[in-house]
């Protein structure tokens, strides 16, 4: 096949920004741990759809528009680093709270709503998914291998996400959260909160 070898180096690339630790699997992680497999699943769906989104935007070329229009990637930055401070905070309250007071099953049809909006407010994002397509596709390359390569990083996303999702909500993970989750939900708000303010001062700063 003749964009074999740019595929698997795209996929390969990809799939190592994907797996890293990030906001969007410490979310999801806690999510799984805290809520099961179901919330977590959904909040994965929502996490891979909005992935999904900055890669359309990347592959159609909107991504260099969005990296160089400096008040929407601003704005971009302002709202992403504000949803992080937001769910810094609301680790923060549940680390806070006793175990009897965290709901565990409630409002499962939000959650696909909050991981669609993580990844939403990641500008990031569109440059990973910049960098990765452009390791393997030249200026030549014809819209069907774009839109192939596309495909292939939304399927490892998804993968990625469910993975993270399964895993996180087994029993022993599940377990683990209940017997220390003050400690879990404290440094989930630490490690949101710093992503959180870091990519405010990105904004304020650039």
């Amino acid at each position: 096949m003749e964009h074999l070898n740019s595929y698997l180096t795209i996929a390969a690339a990809f799939f190592i920004v994907t797996v890293s630790p990030g906001p969007a699997n410490l979310a999801l992680a806690t999510v799984a741990m805290h809520s099961g497999r179901s919330a977590g699943l959904l909040f994965g769906l929502g996490l891979s759809v909005g992935l999904a989104f900055w890669g359309l935007i990347a592959a159609t070329g909107l991504g260099v528009v969005v990296q160089g229009t400096t008040t929407l990637l601003t704005l971009l930055k302002l709202f992403g680093g504000a949803y992080l401070v937001w769910l810094a905070v609301q680790s923060g309250r549940s680390a806070a709270r006793k175990m009897d007071q965290t709901a565990t099953g409630a409002h499962k049809g939000g959650w696909f709503w909050r991981g669609l909006l993580l990844n939403l407010s990641n500008p990031k994002a569109v440059v990973a998914w910049m960098a990765a397509l452009s390791m393997g596709l030249g200026q030549e390359t014809d819209v069907h291998a774009v839109a192939a390569a596309t495909l292939i990083c939304a399927g490892l996303g998804f993968a990625n996400y469910a993975g993270y999702a399964l895993t996180f909500s087994l029993p022993g993970f599940m377990a683990g959260y209940r017997k220390s989750r003050r400690w879990i939900e404290g440094v989930a708000a630490g490690l949101f909160a710093l992503a959180g303010f870091s990519l405010i001062r990105s904004a304020l700063t650039r």
